[in-house]
């Protein structure tokens, strides 16, 4: 997400910061750098100007370049800018009615993820103590009730839905029903079309009048780009959208699509999808997502898939274990599942700050691959061998290496990488950073 955007605005920024004085001709060819990445991006000219403009002005104005650090000062104006253009602050939260239940509809273009999102916030708000019902409104595109169903059995949500019954009259009834069984969100799945065209439209109008919803969002593949924003244009002109979700954001380099979307179209996006699985979607964080294009990274949310993955006593039991030097593997292989949970290792080392751009190039796939060859090591071993690794000897390591279709060498490897990482915890317990530690000797990795 952003990487082309990002790397080039470091890249603009760079040179900023090794000239130590900046002058306005320098401003001005930063600027100008910055016009054609966000241009490259998909940004949309419109946009661009007026984000230009307002950096310049206050730049200039401020006498920023006269003061101390004045790069550092020009970054922090575009962050900010950024973050203006994304839609402010903090996230934009989910509009409710004042009596429930409270209906969510789905709007947007075929091939969007209208369906597989349905899904995903019906997951989100069950964790949240919420009652949702996906509603299957989508009798034209082959399969669609049945993508639905599937997803509802998988993840033990109810789905409504009646044959033979036209969109409108079934998401009345799903409002109905829910309102019956006490389910306090109704998520309605709409139709869409390969192309907007006036039927789609009326259809979905027509739902909107009968269920008046609180909140309608609609789904747009952030890899279209401005594609995405002519069409929520379209929408908010003849339908009336409430919110935009972005899905697909794991797919796409360029990112224009978000950073155009609430300048064009005045509504905030309040979601976007990071990856396939179920509970791959997050909240739209304007500031969080500014500091990721700018590769300062995001440690917030970093942290909220850190806490969704360790309960709080959970977290203090492994914190004792650390300071009295009794960490063992299934610790270890339990906090590496918990990892690989959290999502790619691309996407968590991108929200650590200055690690992008140290990683940049290398390649994370091999080191995946590591975590898995660790973790079949590591489910080779009786539950013994793992609370207490120094009685593993030579036949041992054998056993376990014909067991996780590995070498004895690798086994060797993983050991040795281990009784580091355990003296590494007792010297982070005393508050000292030990040398020669590497992110690398960690993950299972070669140093």
């Amino acid at each position: 997400m952003f990487e082309s955007l990002s790397d080039r605005l470091n890249g603009v920024f760079e040179k900023l910061r090794s000239r130590g004085r900046v002058t306005e001709e320098d401003l001005k060819v930063a600027l100008r750098e910055v016009r054609i990445a966000l241009l490259e991006a998909d940004v949309s000219l419109k946009v661009v100007r007026q984000f230009i403009k307002s950096v310049e002005e206050r730049a200039l104005g401020a006498d920023v370049l006269k003061g101390l650090n004045p790069a550092q000062q020009v970054i922090k104006i575009v962050h900010e800018e950024l973050v203006e253009i994304l839609g402010g602050g903090g996230a934009a939260r989910l509009n409710t009615a004042t009596h429930p239940p409270n209906v969510i509809m789905l709007v947007g273009l075929q091939g969007a993820g209208k369906t597989t999102l349905a899904a995903k916030l019906a997951l989100m708000l069950r964790k949240q103590g919420q009652r949702p019902i996906m509603v299957a409104a989508d009798p034209y595109r082959p399969a669609a009730v049945t993508q639905i169903q599937t997803l509802g059995k998988q993840l033990d949500i109810p789905v409504y839905h009646e044959p033979n019954r036209k969109p409108p009259e079934l998401a009345q009834d799903a409002v109905k029903h829910a309102e019956r069984m006490n389910f306090n969100y109704v998520i309605v799945d709409t139709a869409g079309r390969t192309v907007i065209d006036e039927a789609m439209m009326r259809e979905v109008a027509e739902i909107r009048r009968r269920v008046e919803p609180p909140e309608v969002l609609l789904v747009a593949d952030a890899m279209t780009g401005q594609d995405a924003v002519k069409v929520a244009e379209q929408f908010h002109q003849q339908v009336g959208i409430t919110g935009v979700v972005l899905t697909k954001m794991d797919g796409d380099a360029r990112g224009g699509a978000a950073l155009s979307l609430r300048s064009v179209t005045g509504v905030p996006i309040k979601f976007v999808g990071i990856s396939e699985k179920p509970d791959g979607i997050e909240q739209f964080h304007p500031d969080r997502i500014a500091t990721r294009i700018l590769g300062m990274g995001d440690v917030m949310t970093l942290i909220e898939k850190a806490q969704q993955q360790t309960s709080e006593e959970e977290a203090q039991r492994l914190a004792g274990k650390f300071k009295k030097g009794t960490f063992d593997l299934e610790d270890f292989l339990d906090q590496l599942q918990k990892v690989q949970q959290m999502g790619p290792l691309d996407q968590l080392l991108g929200m650590i700050p200055g690690m992008s751009q140290a990683m940049k190039g290398q390649d994370l796939t091999g080191q995946e691959k590591g975590f898995k060859r660790v973790e079949a090591i590591i489910q080779s071993m009786t539950p013994y061998e793992r609370r207490t690794p120094d009685i593993i000897g030579t036949s041992r390591k054998r056993r376990i290496a014909r067991g996780s279709g590995t070498t004895t060498a690798e086994v060797n490897r993983l050991l040795n990488q281990f009784r580091q990482m355990q003296k590494m915890m007792k010297t982070f317990s005393r508050g000292k950073m030990p040398k020669g530690m590497n992110l690398g000797s960690l993950m299972g990795g070669r140093r």
